[in-house]
């Protein structure tokens, strides 16, 4: 469980491919002095399990589900990733409950000195309300504005500078995670 506060800016080191799925190396030496294999940890919204720490360095293996579901497969050494621990007792939950179980990948239809336009599908864009919540990257975001195509989220300066989000471009996919309660709700109602 995260809370889509992102802690700390990793950097890629390595992109490997191992069996079907991929090994991928973060430095992120915040995070990473205090975690160890089997923990989860969040990079740019997806769940992942740490099967080493050392150096500075966290190591993760993502299997195909994981790849076929976000933008993971398509990182690259050097890149800026988003990293957040999860959730401890005690911790304060900043943002909202995040699970780091993407359901799909939006794309940035237009970028505005207020925020990003994502364009996504129906499956995501059927859990969204104004002013709900939204993840999107490990970045819990209010959706500002919304139409059949696309969600508008606004970013203040602060989120800009900490997290990739600062950093797209038009035309980027990023990870989306819609609201765990609105899909509960969906299953309770049908």
């Amino acid at each position: 469980m995260f809370t889509g506060i992102v802690r700390e800016l990793g950097q890629v080191e390595a992109v490997e491919e191992a069996g079907q799925g991929v090994r991928l190396r973060v430095h992120a030496p915040e995070t990473a002095a205090g975690a160890a294999p089997g923990d989860s940890v969040a990079v740019n919204g997806v769940c992942l399990t740490v099967v080493e720490s050392a150096e500075g360095a966290l190591v993760f293996d993502a299997v195909p589900e994981t790849l076929r579901r976000s933008t993971l497969g398509r990182l690259e050494q050097g890149g800026n990733v988003n990293v957040e621990p999860a959730l401890q007792a005690g911790d304060s939950v900043g943002g909202h409950f995040v699970q780091g179980h993407v359901d799909g990948v939006g794309r940035v239809r237009r970028i505005t000195d207020e925020g990003l336009e994502i364009e996504t599908g129906p499956e995501i864009l059927r859990y969204c309300v104004e002013k709900g919540s939204i993840t999107v990257e490990g970045v819990s975001l209010t959706i500002a504005g919304l139409d059949d195509e696309a969600f508008t989220v606004a970013l203040v300066p602060h989120t800009r500078e900490v997290t990739t989000l600062g950093r797209v471009t038009k035309g980027d996919e990023l990870n989306l995670e819609v609201d765990m309660l609105a899909k509960y709700v969906e299953k309770l109602a049908t």
